[in-house]
């Protein structure tokens, strides 16, 4: 990773016969009990895994040392994984604070920001602070990022944001989408890739581009299916120059050494991810499923939320589940009739259908 010293102060497997073994994903309880069902946030009902649980307390004993060493270690070990070099991966406090230190890097008055709509708005924010020009692409009709009508929206645009899958959609964009974004946009531009939800869906990642491409930043978090939100881990992964641009933001704000430790855990634990990847397919699947028998439209989600048209103003459903104790996500200007839903537990889905049918089904 882009060391320390020299930023300074810069700073299912084959067939997966799972889906009958899926408790095993589930094993860590939750960290605290809840009447409300929250389904408004993308976060995991599981939490971090039992591993990675056991690693965190491990780390609260070394809390009086800077975690340095666990940093490195983190970066080595995903970098190992991806194929790629240690020096293109770099250590953040949750891939949000990565996202703005990008937007703050590459956008300025005269080089402006193109994204999605609706897609995740924490780039649109940091423009805004910035004083940037940003412009907002309605996605296509399969709900994927519009691609030539990003590239045609801002021809001295600095930043290209995707999310891939997309927030809140739960959709995904091809990758020749990706490719051609990366191959025409602006001269001096850079592509961010946000893959926060890449490991729910069956695309391929782009992390192992940054070898060939110097103007592609791809974004991770161990926020969503690691199940470490409030641990606060992100990773931008990128040629080192790119890494050190964002570094004069912030690049040494070192996490905490338990979430480090936590991070370096989830990564080794191989049976994690296409466990968690099962079930929240099949819960997510479930319900869409549920949701289509009843009249409703949803987005084609790859990720561990999705929207659905409830065919009134989003804020009344909102509203009317909150009421019951089932918290969902907020509602995106341009998609005034449409709710994003987060997938929780099969317990969670199952309440969410209950009062969904009560509230909004049958009214």
């Amino acid at each position: 990773m882009v060391s320390v010293s020299r930023r300074s102060l810069l700073a299912l497997g084959a067939a997966l016969p799972l889906l009958a073994r899926l408790d095993w994903a589930v094993a860590a309880p939750p960290s605290a009990k809840t009447d409300k069902v929250l389904l408004n946030y993308n976060e995991s009902p599981y939490g971090p895994s039992a591993a990675a649980r056991e690693a965190m307390q491990r780390g609260i004993a070394t809390a009086g040392r800077y975690p340095y060493k666990h940093m490195y270690a983190l970066a080595e070990l995903f970098a190992q994984q991806q194929g790629i070099a240690e020096e293109q991966v770099a250590v953040f406090s949750g891939s949000m604070a990565a996202l703005r230190y990008a937007v703050l890097a590459f956008t300025s008055e005269t080089r402006g920001l193109v994204m999605a709509t609706p897609s995740y708005e924490v780039p649109r924010q940091a423009a805004e602070s910035n004083k940037a020009a940003f412009k907002e692409v309605n996605l296509n009709a399969e709900h994927a990022h519009d691609v030539p009508a990003m590239l045609a929206a801002d021809p001295q645009a600095g930043m290209l944001y995707l999310c891939n899958p997309n927030n809140p959609t739960g959709t995904v964009t091809p990758t020749e989408a990706i490719r051609q974004a990366l191959a025409n946009k602006p001269i001096g531009s850079v592509l961010v890739v946000d893959e926060a939800y890449i490991d729910f869906a069956d695309t391929p990642s782009v992390v192992s581009w940054v070898k060939d491409h110097d103007d592609l930043l791809v974004l991770r978090t161990f926020s969503k299916i690691y199940g470490m939100a409030g641990a606060r881990l992100g990773l931008a992964i990128g040629h080192p120059a790119l890494l050190e641009r964002l570094a004069v933001f912030g690049g040494d704000n070192v996490p905490a050494g338990a979430s480090l430790l936590g991070g370096l855990a989830s990564l080794q634990d191989v049976k994690l991810l296409p466990q968690r990847k099962a079930l929240n397919a099949q819960l997510r699947d479930e319900t869409i499923t549920w949701l289509k028998a009843r009249g409703f439209t949803c987005t084609a989600s790859q990720a561990n939320c999705f929207m659905i048209d409830v065919k009134r103003p989003a804020g009344q459903v909102i509203d009317a589940l909150a009421e019951h104790g089932v918290l969902i996500g907020r509602v995106w200007g341009n998609w005034p009739q449409w709710v994003r839903v987060t997938v929780g537990s099969k317990r969670e889905m199952a309440r969410f259908r209950e009062v969904f049918a009560a509230q909004v089904a049958q009214s």
